[in-house]
């Protein structure tokens, strides 16, 4: 999946459900001025496409390719068929569900109440926990702005501030982690609060234990 490939717009009938495994992929709403925010991401911990077995189909937020690379794609039709078989992918995908619906919970709140600094801080060590390769980031200023949904100067002096800390380096469209304990002392508490429960959902499929059903 190239850089900047949209896999679903607003409003469209979703055929495929993808998942990455190289690649990350950001949910992202576009309003009428044109400004946009992303509200989530997903790389190898989750799935593209919820509104499928969740009953939508569609949705009103955009799919695009953040960070390229390769991923799964399942039809539709199949992801459906073993959802509702109601065994361990369902309860899977339902507790992914549960850790999207913390992730966009606490980027709102993010996005309200902490500094720029902060919330690239938490961006930044997200998409690392993704799979970004050798903590090395391919995307401009422009494209961070419009993630977080703020002006491009903002991100600007971010980045500026990070870089001055020797946390990271930034260079003509390439974002290097120099020090992610740099960058988690930054970052605000919405960091930990995403990645504890996506561990505490997820950690019994990690260690490849099944998913209890819920009585």
């Amino acid at each position: 999946m190239p850089l900047g490939e949209v896999l679903y717009e607003p409003g469209g009938q979703l055929q495929h459900a993808f998942f990455p495994t190289t690649a990350i992929v950001s949910l992202h709403y576009v309003m009428e001025s044109g400004a946009s925010a992303e509200t989530a991401g997903v790389g190898n911990e989750g799935v593209v496409g919820i509104s499928l077995f969740m009953g939508g189909n569609t949705t009103p937020s955009s799919a695009v390719v953040q960070t390229a690379g390769h991923a799964y794609r399942l039809e539709s039709r199949l992801l459906k068929e073993e959802f509702n078989r109601a065994g361990f992918m369902q309860r899977l995908l339902l507790r992914y569900t549960q850790a999207l619906i913390t992730q966009v919970t606490q980027t709102a709140v993010c996005n309200r109440h902490h500094s720029v600094e902060q919330q690239l801080s938490r961006w930044l060590l997200l998409t690392l926990d993704r799979g970004a390769p050798q903590r090395e980031l391919v995307m401009t200023q422009e494209l961070v702005a419009s993630m977080l949904g703020v002006r491009r100067e903002g991100i600007t002096e971010a980045a500026g501030k990070l870089q001055h800390a020797g946390v990271i380096r930034y260079r003509r469209g390439h974002i290097s982690v120099l020090e992610r304990s740099g960058l988690e002392a930054r970052a605000c508490e919405c960091y930990a609060v995403v990645k504890t429960e996506l561990n505490r959902l997820l950690s019994d499929v990690r260690h490849r234990q099944d998913i209890p059903a819920v009585a």
